[in-house]
């Protein structure tokens, strides 16, 4: 016990709290996904069982991530982000000109060896990093139009517009974490309301000229009518209400559902929806408190920040990987409609398990520079009483 205790110092730094709920929320995801994944197997002619294999791997990979952008210092990816941010714009382009379609959407573009790669997750993550990086740098002229808010502007226009051409709700997402990181950074209101308007025309642009505006339309009109009682439910959102409804307070049991061969993509947009009928309210409600725990963790973490580009870094992505959870959860239990998010270290998708893996890494690199921070401050005080100690008693 003490050599795994050993090991886990100095290994498993950072804030111990998020790796046990990013290790409980990975036990969950290889449950639930061999559980949902039968149906696509059958549909393939191949094994659940490789589905299985597959997936664990690529939560292994997703681990590996983490543990490895843990122990990079957070202040090295304010350097290379705006590196990132220059490669994923040709990369958006060529998503949005030759991209594959997976899950009935054209978001993932074909590497060799590595397979389907979804370019909005680099960009938004390199999109988070930078902003939170020209924030804590202008943080003394941040009303500043020309030096502050023109390239801030800028890139968040540019990448929101270009995700928004394939993928309109992780536009909107990236969109509300950058005015919130914008808000947290003491930028002035009317400079967020020029950010929304900045966000609408880039909105409307990627409407008319994007491939996924008529479905996001169609599906938020689908949504307002079923709330005023004019138009049943869409079929996805019908059998995620039945499998959510026949759950029950302690659900089915692992391997139980029903609703799996029937949702569409039960293993990845409406895996909340096999995870509460098949576990029922309480596993729904783990689930649910797992993401606000890891919320929570993030805050603390820049809370206890000293620098602003530290606080700005973890209170962002802490805020995009939760309320990517949120969003999916609250289409499953019928708070908004459908929008093809998919749950975060929990649903089928290697890309979204790496780069979701490397923002927990950073947030828990921000965590370990601040642990450090102050363990060497504690040192350095102790340090000082002895020294004066020792003077005392020689005195």
């Amino acid at each position: 016990m003490n050599k795994l205790k050993s090991w886990a110092d100095s290994n498993l730094q950072g804030d111990r709290v998020i790796w046990a709920v990013v290790f409980i929320l990975s036990l969950i995801s290889i449950l639930v996904v061999y559980s949902s994944i039968g149906t696509l197997a059958f549909k393939r002619s191949v094994s659940p069982e490789k589905y299985l294999v597959t997936h664990t791997m690529h939560i292994i990979i997703g681990l590996a991530a983490m543990w490895f952008a843990h122990r990079v210092d957070y202040r090295y990816y304010s350097k290379i982000s705006r590196a990132a941010l220059w490669v994923s714009v040709p990369l958006l382009i060529y998503t949005f000109t030759n991209g594959t379609t997976i899950n009935d959407a054209a978001r993932w573009i074909q590497v060799p060896i590595i397979g389907s790669f979804q370019p909005s997750d680099f960009a938004s993550l390199a999109l988070i990093v930078n902003l939170a990086s020209m924030l804590s740098k202008r943080q003394q002229n941040i009303e500043n139009i020309t030096e502050s808010l023109i390239p801030i502007l800028f890139w968040c226009g540019i990448i929101c517009g270009l995700i928004a051409l394939t993928n309109m709700s992780t536009a909107v997402l990236l969109l509300l974490t950058c005015m919130i990181i914008m808000f947290i950074g003491r930028v002035p209101v009317k400079y967020l309301a020029m950010l929304f308007m900045v966000g609408i025309l880039f909105g409307a642009l990627a409407f008319k000229f994007g491939v996924r505006g008529g479905t996001a339309v169609s599906r938020i009109t689908d949504f307002i009518e079923h709330v005023k009682g004019e138009k049943e439910l869409p079929f996805q959102a019908k059998h995620a209400h039945i499998a959510v409804a026949t759950g029950g307070i302690t659900g089915k049991g692992p391997g139980n559902s029903d609703q799996r061969n029937i949702l569409p993509h039960p293993y990845s947009d409406f895996i909340y929806a096999i995870v509460i009928e098949e576990y029922g309210m309480i596993g729904g409600i783990v689930v649910l408190v797992l993401y606000l725990i890891l919320l929570h963790r993030g805050m603390k973490a820049a809370y206890n920040s000293e620098r602003a580009f530290a606080g700005l870094l973890s209170a962002g992505l802490s805020f995009d990987i939760v309320c990517q959870a949120m969003i999916n959860m609250g289409v499953v239990v019928g708070l908004g409609p459908i929008t093809g998010q998919p749950l975060p270290l929990i649903s089928m998708g290697g890309t979204s398990m790496v780069f979701t893996g490397l923002a927990v890494g950073i947030i828990l690199s921000v965590s370990r520079g601040e642990r450090d921070e102050m363990y060497n401050q504690k040192s350095t005080i102790k340090d000082i009483k002895e020294n004066r100690g020792v003077e005392a008693k020689a005195a």
